[in-house]
């Protein structure tokens, strides 16, 4: 196993050169506070989104930020968001600093239809027709989201957490844990005491 300190570098061809070359000018004009906003971007509801200095998105990113009222996604600084993921934030989704995003990453704070309680909705109502239900999403500071993850409404992650490829998440994790499975569940956690991160038995 190598554990060096090599960071990851990409090599380009001229055509994606030339399309980061747009996409820098169009950052700095539309984004001026991010690093860079690789496009198509598809973003419906810019003036409900809040982001630090530092933000960067890949292509094909998909943002539906549907209530015009408020400020309803709320990214920290030095933020990094892999190729095609999609965010819904009807309500609030609040994401710290350091958040590093791999690809094809969902995260919503809304689902379509009330499936808890008394007032549920019905089946036999069509899904599209059925009243959006919105909730909350925080995630903590210096999180990493591998790919294909799932993050749903009523959820809280706590700072330094790992969650794991094609996890399916939702409810309160714990600071500094390791977070994987269908549907997620905490696998590791890091100890100060031994400054390794330890399988939860």
């Amino acid at each position: 196993m190598y554990s060096g300190k090599t960071k990851y570098k990409n090599r380009y061809s001229l055509f994606e050169l030339f399309t980061l070359g747009v996409s820098v000018l169009l950052t700095k004009v539309f984004y001026p506070k991010a690093k860079l906003i690789s496009y198509p971007v598809y973003m419906r509801g810019k003036n409900s989104i809040e982001y630090g200095n530092g933000l960067s998105i890949g292509y094909g990113c998909r943002f539906d930020l549907i209530n015009p009222e408020k400020k309803t996604l709320f990214i920290g600084e030095n933020c990094e968001i892999g190729d095609y993921c999609h965010f819904v934030a009807t309500n609030e989704v609040r994401i710290g600093k350091n958040f590093l995003c791999a690809s094809k990453v969902f995260i919503s704070d809304t689902n379509h239809g009330n499936y808890r309680g008394e007032t549920c909705s019905l089946p036999s109502d069509p899904p599209k027709e059925r009243n959006l239900i919105s909730d909350s999403v925080f995630i903590g500071d210096n999180v990493w989201v591998g790919d294909n993850v799932v993050i749903l409404p009523v959820t809280k992650i706590g700072n330094g957490c790992v969650i794991g490829a094609n996890a399916v998440v939702s409810g309160v994790f714990e600071d500094n844990c390791i977070i994987a499975g269908i549907p997620a569940k905490v696998i590791k956690k890091y100890s100060i005491n031994t400054r390794k991160w330890e399988k939860i038995i």
